[in-house]
Formats: C-alpha cells, sequence, structure tokens
C-alpha cells in the first residue's frame, strides 16, 4: 500500500497519466480507504481505455499510410 507522504506523487503520475480530476478523486477515496484492489481496478480500466484510443487512432494512421501509398503508387 502506498504511504501517505507519496500521495502527492501518486496525483502527479496519475495527471501526467491523463487522468481527469474525476478519476482521481474516485483513485483517492480508493486510496484513503485501502482498497487497494479497487485501485488496481481502475488503473487497469484506465489503460484500458487509454489503448483502445490508440488502437482507434492507429486505425487512422492505416488509413492515411494506405492512401499515400495508393498515390505513391499512381506517379510511378
Amino acid at each position: 500500500m502506498l504511504i501517505d507522504k507519496d500521495r502527492e506523487a501518486v496525483i502527479e503520475n496519475l495527471k501526467d497519466a491523463g487522468c481527469n480530476e474525476c478519476f482521481v478523486e474516485d483513485f483517492l477515496v480508493c486510496y484513503d480507504r485501502k482498497e487497494k484492489e479497487k485501485q488496481i481496478k481502475l488503473l487497469e480500466d484506465w489503460r484500458k481505455n487509454l489503448l483502445h484510443q490508440i488502437h482507434k487512432e492507429e486505425k487512422k494512421i492505416f488509413c492515411l499510410d494506405y492512401l499515400i501509398h495508393k498515390l505513391q503508387k499512381v506517379q510511378v
């Protein structure tokens, strides 16, 4: 379990990970209640959401790469 002196570092880390204020508040409630499993679940869910966003953006990049490839092929 995280010790209280690390609380500010945890908050900063969550913000650096893109967590919004609502998420940070929910996480800190679990932190204060020493609900480690709920903390882990929240973090895993946030990670899953971030990964989903990355995959959506990656798909957009693939679409652009396809168009670039097609245009380059026509010019040859």
